[in-house]
């Protein structure tokens, strides 16, 4: 019953606008936010990202992936490293940093361990939602990153809140879905998530996929199903769909896209794993 108030008062927090972050969060979102003014020099981005030892090594990381290394050459400098990347994605790298900084003070062990697998399975997906978008839903690609990296972040709030709060995440049933969309939502506003992308996460529970698969939410709920390590949390946004199973299962064309991307995949999410 208790662990039931607690959650409840985490939701009414939300709901009031009134979300707690820890001190390492708020400053991530200030990074985040300074990124995203269109005014902002060059060289005020560079001292920014240098001055976050762990945004500057998976800019540079993500800069080396396959997707953005066509030449096989590889940058070793910020500068670079930003300059093939884009603004776009660096406000993705910015907006994990973010998301990961809910976990990072995590004490209790199981939690952390939560932590750290749904912070895996959210690179994943981010990696595969750039895939999928790419080559079958006709979405942006750089948008469907940027969602899948934020597309977990009330699950990381609420892991961060319950290492204060022991039991607040067992055995809360069919809690859990309206406790999240409420936390998404307003986590949404707070980082300043574009509203087409807030609205496809917070949309995702429950969802069904309907053939052919088009837009943001459909290229979200397809990479979770395909990424290869699963959300910890209860709620597990369509992938028990059985028309998201039927169209994801034995289904020659995306095999192909998949097998084709493998390595695009593959080393973009290891540069978010960095």
């Amino acid at each position: 019953m208790e662990k039931l108030r607690d959650l409840s008062e985490i939701v009414a927090q939300a709901s009031r606008g009134e979300l707690v972050f820890p001190t390492s969060v708020n400053a991530a979102l200030r990074l985040q936010l300074a990124l995203a003014d269109p005014d902002c020099e060059m060289d005020d981005v560079i001292r920014k990202v240098l001055g976050e030892p762990l945004l500057a090594a998976r800019t540079v990381a993500l800069a080396n992936s396959a997707v953005f290394n066509r030449s096989g050459v590889p940058v070793t400098s910020v500068r670079a490293a930003v300059q093939r990347v884009g603004y776009r994605n660096l406000y993705s790298m910015a907006a994990a940093m973010v998301v990961r900084q809910f976990g990072a003070r995590i004490r209790d062990e199981r939690l952390r361990r939560q932590a750290d697998q749904l912070w895996r399975h959210t690179a994943h997906v981010a990696a595969l939602a750039h895939v999928v978008g790419r080559k079958l839903t006709a979405t942006d690609p750089d948008t469907a990153l940027f969602a899948g990296i934020v597309h977990e972040a009330a699950g990381f709030y609420l892991l961060s809140r319950a290492d204060d709060m022991p039991g607040l995440l067992d055995d809360v049933g069919g809690l859990m879905g309206p406790a999240q969309e409420i936390i998404s939502r307003e986590l949404m506003k707070k980082m300043c998530i574009p509203e087409p992308v807030g609205q496809a996460i917070v949309s995702l529970p429950g969802a069904t996929l309907t053939p052919p698969p088009l837009g943001l939410r459909d290229t979200l709920l397809i990479a979770k199903r395909l990424a290869p390590v699963r959300s910890p949390l209860a709620l597990a946004a369509g992938q028990d769909s059985p028309s998201l199973a039927g169209f994801v299962d034995d289904n020659a064309l995306l095999d192909q896209i998949l097998l084709e991307s493998s390595d695009e995949a593959a080393s973009m999410s290891a540069a978010l794993l960095v």
